[in-house]
């Protein structure tokens, strides 16, 4: 009897460290208020077509000390509030401001020397990953500074999808501090504008080329302006306001997206494309969204319809 119940005791036993081994490799579940902690913000990750020309606020919290920030929006708006660390970039800063609207140059990216200078007084070498952003409520500024950028040859260059507000919203720090900028000596590599018409160009490509104006309705149709000598567009354009490019939330739409949006308009990626608006901002950001979906023979009319008009040139309404 006592030999049974020595063998119930231990078969008790071995049962009882079987069930404490098995409780004690079970991790506990983890509380409703970790899990919470632990979710990232619902910001849209990159689809991999758009990763060459564009990061998401997510990739930009993690990698900003590693980069150069350009805020291209104008200077009372960097002066509220930007990304820590962000340098004030805005269009006219690497372009022609000494001719006036209208006159034969106003507004047209600086030539490769001057844009050296420019870009050196500002501590860009080219060593460093560049990141550009704005808000998508703009005139696409940051597109215009990208096509800039891109022009000196650096094409190490993109943009914050969602611009500053998607910064905000993935909870971005905001700063007011201008950081201290170090000169340095810039030598452009690889300077290639052949991603920009001239007026003479246009004039040339007439009735082959294909002109996108990527103003608003109203501009395309004559009824506003936005400081030209005369309201209309130029003979035979084909109208796609560049807000179209956008989602509702301010990201830029899927490569899918865009190619219809293009399709849609009668252009084709083999197509030789020339964009403009006022002074080439809108159609810069334009004319980039169309080389990055493959639209490869597109140029940006970088004068635009404020030089065409203020020339004289042939227009309709």
């Amino acid at each position: 009897m006592k030999k049974f119940s020595r063998l119930v005791l231990a078969a008790t036993l071995a049962v009882s460290m079987i069930f404490g081994l098995t409780a004690c490799s079970q991790k506990p579940a983890e509380e409703p208020a970790q899990q919470a902690e632990e979710k990232k913000p619902e910001i849209a990750s990159i689809e991999e077509g758009k990763q060459g020309y564009f990061v998401d606020a997510l990739w930009l919290k993690e990698n900003a000390d590693k980069v150069v920030v350009i805020d291209a929006r104008a200077d009372k708006e960097y002066a509220k509030g930007h990304v820590p660390g962000a340098i004030n970039i805005t269009w006219q800063m690497l372009s022609n401001m000494q001719p006036k609207q209208g006159e034969i140059g106003w507004g047209v990216v600086l030539g490769k020397e001057e844009l050296e200078k420019k870009l050196g007084s500002f501590g860009i070498d080219g060593s460093k990953d560049i990141v550009i952003y704005n808000d998508p409520k703009g005139l696409g500024e940051d597109g215009r500074v990208l096509w800039m950028l891109r022009i000196a040859g650096l094409e190490n260059t993109r943009l914050l999808d969602g611009g500053y507000p998607m910064w905000l919203k993935a909870g971005g720090e905001e700063s007011t501090d201008v950081p201290q900028i170090a000169a340095v000596d810039f030598k452009i590599a690889n300077y290639n504008d052949s991603t920009l018409a001239t007026t003479d160009m246009v004039k040339e490509k007439l009735g082959t080329a294909k002109l996108v104006d990527t103003r608003s309705p109203e501009e395309f149709e004559g009824k506003t302006d936005h400081g030209e000598k005369v309201r209309g567009r130029i003979p035979g354009a084909i109208h796609l306001h560049y807000q179209d490019l956008y989602n509702v939330d301010g990201t830029v739409k899927s490569i899918a997206d865009l190619k219809a949006v293009f399709e849609s308009k009668g252009l084709k990626p083999e197509d030789e494309i020339i964009t403009y608006c006022t002074v080439g901002i809108r159609s810069g950001f334009t004319a980039e969204m169309m080389r990055m979906v493959g639209y490869e023979n597109v140029r940006n009319y970088n004068a635009s319809f404020s030089e065409w008009a203020g020339t004289d040139q042939e227009f309709e309404k």
